[in-house]
């Protein structure tokens, strides 16, 4: 474990004999805390450099946006945790090459965005202003907890002709069962925890339910979605890619690699290529698998791991 994680195990599970209460509010603000700022690669820089910049303002922080070409035919790509919108960059060519306009942002808390946090209902309202900025989306791209932050703007009104979701988290209750056994936490913590998110962040949800998942958006959500998950994600466990493929239905398409991990997959050729093809010819596009179920098994229509 990083040392820090352990001082802060140590600290919580010791403050929450004496008071789980005290405990409670200091996980709830470090789970919304990412404990690293991703900085920009070398590699990044001179994309970044071409890009038209704004701010978005939430909750009195901004997230820093991206934009590069005209604004027109917008496609939309959401970063994960402890991410930021670069992170995307061997996707921006190609979609420019296709006709398309780019537009990403670094969320609060992460990359250049300002502030030490943010939360699925922030990224849900800096979907929402750029959504009124640009107008419906020809497509979002989405890694890791943006998914689950796109489809809750999706499911209040946020539209998107198609939807790609790479590494992604299907139920937010995964994520505080992570945060949870990474730190360690014990059990009273953590019902303290879920107590305050069920409070402060979905007020009215019914008790004792963690209130949202990417299944809860399929009546909102009639876009063609493709899903991309490896295999030997140690981050994001496939079976979160799955749950979003199943809960779609043939609505969904879903093709697994090996040997990506959870952040290599978003630059292997091979990925981006599908994505690319799928954001400009849907689920027909040559290449994408066609399956009846809407899940291919790695060994039958897995993307070769790049070298």
């Amino acid at each position: 474990m990083d040392p820090t994680e352990a001082v802060v195990r140590t600290t919580l599970n010791t403050v929450s004999r004496v008071s789980v209460r005290l405990a409670g509010a200091g996980a709830y603000t470090l789970f919304h805390m990412p404990l690293a700022r991703s900085k920009m690669r070398p590699s990044e820089r001179d994309l970044l450099a071409a890009a038209h910049l704004g701010r978005v303002r939430v909750n009195g922080k901004s997230a820093t946006t991206y934009r590069w070409g005209s604004g027109e035919r917008p496609v939309l790509l959401v970063h994960g945790w402890q991410s930021r919108g670069s992170r995307f960059a061997d996707f921006v060519p190609g979609l420019l090459d296709r006709g398309y306009s780019v537009v990403t942002f670094d969320a609060p808390g992460h990359g250049d965005g300002t502030g030490r946090s943010t939360t699925i209902l922030e990224y849900r309202s800096i979907l929402a202003e750029l959504h009124d900025q640009y107008g419906t989306f020809e497509a979002l791209v989405a890694h890791s907890l943006g998914a689950l932050g796109s489809f809750s703007a999706l499911n209040e009104g946020v539209k998107a002709d198609r939807i790609v979701v790479i590494s992604g988290v299907c139920d937010f209750d995964y994520l505080v069962d992570e945060f949870v056994s990474d730190l360690k936490l014990r059990p009273s913590l953590k019902d303290e925890l879920l107590v305050r998110i069920e409070k402060k962040l979905f007020p009215g949800a019914p008790a004792g339910r963690m209130p949202f998942s990417v299944s809860h958006a399929t009546g909102a959500v009639t876009a063609p979605i493709l899903v991309v998950h490896d295999e030997d994600d140690s981050r994001i466990g496939v079976g979160q890619g799955r749950g979003i493929a199943a809960a779609f239905g043939d609505q969904a398409r879903m093709i697994t690699t090996r040997g990506l991990g959870h952040r290599r997959i978003l630059g292997a050729p091979e990925v981006v290529r599908a994505v690319l093809d799928f954001v400009e010819h849907g689920p027909d596009a040559a290449g994408l698998p066609e399956v009846e179920s809407g899940v291919v098994p790695a060994e039958t229509g897995a993307i070769p791991a790049a070298d």
